[in-house]
């Protein structure tokens, strides 16, 4: 159906003809038969790339420009955020403003207001909830990007909850639901109150097949036979698309695994590359060696790109995340190994898929076992590249143990396994809980089981679960004064409210208070302070104590014994429990003691992008903790943990903080400056440009920009 044949506003055609799109998609032409542009409540359920996006900006463009409201478009990761940013800002020429937000969960987020279109990741939108935005009410339209994730163990429960929370709110918008693969729609659409839009077809169709022994049999039962090399299956079958002129994803079990496919892919192509394609891939490879601080993660990476080959884990720092991402879908980088979170992240097409493990490693159970099937669909959508390839294929390379046969039938022709969802896990309907008292003026008993009796672990459970649920969570909440009940009604206490606004888990503020209990004003607590923010359990991501790190945490307890804020007099399984957390600790400290990346990687295997993220989610605890430190009246202790999360920020010993004020001066260059000398912002005023350029890192420009600042 073309789009003229539909009823769309003459600003909306002249945009979609401006980008050449003529004609609407099959999701497209059902989702507004079904009632999309009328604002009925719709699940879609389509393969990757079959055009929901535009079904959301179809949807957006009417919410904004004939009802005047606002939509928020809700996405499960930061990369993905960005992402739909870029699409929805193309907009503007038609008048409407788009907006982004995805961190910051003690901000209200008013300002949002202003814009038409907020994009917002699940957790930073149940943050504005939370803060009862004024902007709230004139939401004509949520968007739920990847619904599917509704069952995930770590995001699942969030989403589920705002979803349940809009819907209990009876505002009257509109509800757009999205996913690739959904295999129990009618219970999700059901759940939502949605009419469900499902559909099998792809822009570019995918042949999907097993590899065993040097041949692909395929799902339709014919064969392809590959040439086979000393580099191993993953690469034989991802060079045998290369040199036709495609690209190849290759999914892989770990990141190790990654890495190691990535060399051997670099070791193949290195052949096959023309000079002009050599010349880009320098250029790449260039910017990574120069995007942060260099590290052995970073040369390896640098290396493989400039043989066109790369790897793609969150062990890599954001920034080189960015340039391999960009090289890949520019066609430079001809063969990316990534670890299986690509596939729920950014939009990077292939035109074959390579599932090079289909087992991974069960930390609970201590086994290896078989991929999800949903898991499987997720990395098979990434095959086909819309704009360059007129089919796509995704090749699971069978383990010696099984048939293709099975795998065939248990994966191309399986269903993925159903939405279920997670919010039966203590801690987060404890999150949940808290967050739903302290929204209210007061809330009834009775009120709370109407709340979360229209979720969707509601629907999959009993009256009786969901009541002893509540009533479990209730008591922690009563027993650690986050919340008190008078009669039958429950009312957030202070404490309670400030930490369902500062968004943490009400464990992570019970563990706050009781270390506040124990801290004395004059004493240091720097490696106490981070040994508990690394004990929550929202911090992330977690470095356990390997067997070869017991002595050196040993050594580093012993050394800080008097900062701890945990006694090693306590009992043995107390003691090393509190060790486990003892890795995690050093890595924080080592960042804030100026060791170089390099080091924290060699010596307690932090990775840069964990480290990062390592960071950041310290950044948000110590923010947290201060906060409240501030509420109970220890502002002598606010204030030091004010200042350790300024050294986190920057990675420096306190005695480099005021230097690193300047903008362009980070720890190196501070360090550096106050090597040299210069230990105040004082004496960088004093100094002349032509003095403090000669210093390591500085050079004439930025001392100009120095005094600039300085105002001297």
């Amino acid at each position: 159906m073309r789009f003229e044949e539909v009823r769309l506003p003459s600003e909306l055609l002249t945009f979609l003809n401006k980008k050449g799109l003529k004609e609407l998609f099959p999701p497209q032409e059902l989702a507004i038969r079904h009632g999309l542009l009328e604002g009925k409540n719709l699940v879609i359920s389509s393969p990757t790339a079959s055009g929901k996006t535009l079904i959301a900006i179809m949807a957006a463009y009417c919410k904004v420009k004939l009802e005047g409201k606002k939509v928020v478009y809700l996405t499960p990761l930061r990369a993905l955020a960005y992402e739909k940013f870029s699409e929805f800002s193309e907009l503007a020429d038609m008048g409407i403003r788009t907006a982004i937000s995805t961190g910051d969960y003690d901000s209200s987020g008013e300002q949002l207001g202003r814009a038409d279109i907020i994009i917002t990741t699940n957790e930073r939108f149940d943050s504005i909830i939370r803060h009862r935005a004024s902007w709230l009410g004139n939401v004509g339209l949520f968007i739920a990007d990847e619904v599917h994730l509704a069952g995930s163990d770590r995001r699942g429960p969030t989403l589920e909850m705002i979803l349940t929370r809009i819907m209990y709110s009876k505002m009257r918008a509109q509800i757009l639901a999205l996913s690739a693969t959904i295999s129990n729609g009618p219970e999700i659409a059901s759940w939502l109150r949605s009419e469900l839009v499902e559909v099998e077809w792809r822009p570019v169709p995918l042949v999907e097949g097993v590899y065993q022994h040097g041949r692909i049999i395929w799902g339709n039962g014919e064969e392809r036979t590959v040439e086979q090399s000393s580099f191993g299956a993953a690469i034989d079958l991802s060079m045998d698309t290369v040199i036709e002129g495609g690209q190849a994803l290759i999914f892989a079990g770990t990141r190790r695994r990654a890495v190691s496919l990535a060399k051997n892919a670099s070791e193949a192509l290195s052949s096959i590359l023309s000079t002009q394609e050599r010349a880009l891939l320098r250029e790449a490879a260039f910017k990574i060696r120069n995007s942060g601080e260099e590290t052995s993660l970073s040369r390896m990476l640098a290396e493989f790109v400039s043989r066109g080959s790369a790897f793609h884990h969150a062990g890599l720092g954001p920034e080189h995340r960015r340039i391999v991402e960009d090289c890949f879908r520019e066609g430079q980088i001809k063969i990316l190994a990534a670890t299986p979170t690509l596939a729920a992240g950014v939009n990077l097409p292939a035109r074959r898929v390579v599932i090079a493990d289909i087992t991974r490693y069960d930390t609970e159970s201590g086994m290896s076992d078989n991929i999800p099937v949903l898991e499987y669909k997720q990395m098979a959508g990434r095959a086909g590249r819309p704009q360059f390839d007129s089919f796509g294929e995704t090749v699971i390379i069978a383990p010696p143990s099984q048939r293709p046969e099975d795998l065939i039938e248990h994966y191309i022709r399986g269903k993925p396994e159903s939405i279920t969802s997670r919010l039966s896990e203590q801690s987060a309907f404890r999150f949940h809980l808290l967050a739903t008292i302290a929204s209210s003026t007061g809330i009834r008993y009775s009120e709370l089981e109407s709340v979360f009796g229209m979720t969707l672990f509601a629907m999959q459970s009993s009256k009786s679960t969901l009541r002893r649920m509540i009533n479990s969570s209730s008591s922690f909440l009563l027993e650690e004064n986050l919340v008190k009940k008078a009669s039958d009604v429950y009312y957030a206490t202070e404490f309670g409210r400030r930490v369902s606004m500062l968004y943490i888990d009400p464990l992570t503020g019970v563990m706050f208070r009781d270390a506040l209990l124990k801290m004395e004003p004059e004493k240091d607590y720097t490696a106490g302070i981070l040994h508990v923010i690394a004990g929550t359990p929202d911090f992330e991501p977690k470095f356990p104590l390997r067997e070869k790190d017991y002595e050196a945490a040993m050594q580093f307890f012993e050394e800080h014994r008097y900062e701890m804020l945990v006694e090693r007099g306590r009992t043995f399984a107390d003691f090393d429990q509190a060790m486990q957390k003892m890795r995690t600790t050093m890595v924080l400290y080592a960042w804030i003691d100026e060791w170089r990346e390099d080091d924290i990687l060699s010596k307690l295997g932090a990775e840069p992008g964990d480290l990062h993220r390592a960071k950041e989610n310290a950044d948000w605890l110590l923010y947290s903790f201060a906060e409240i430190a501030k509420l109970f009246g220890r502002k002598e202790i606010a204030n030091k943990v004010d200042i350790l999360r300024k050294r986190v920020q920057m990675g420096v010993s306190e005695e480099l903080l005021e230097l690193t004020s300047l903008e362009g001066i980070g720890r190196v260059r501070a360090r550096a400056l106050y090597a040299a000398g210069f230990k105040t912002l004082d004496d960088l005023k004093e100094a002349s440009i032509e003095r403090l350029a000669t210093v390591g890192k500085i050079g004439q420009t930025l001392a100009r920009k120095i005094k600039e600042q300085l105002g001297s």
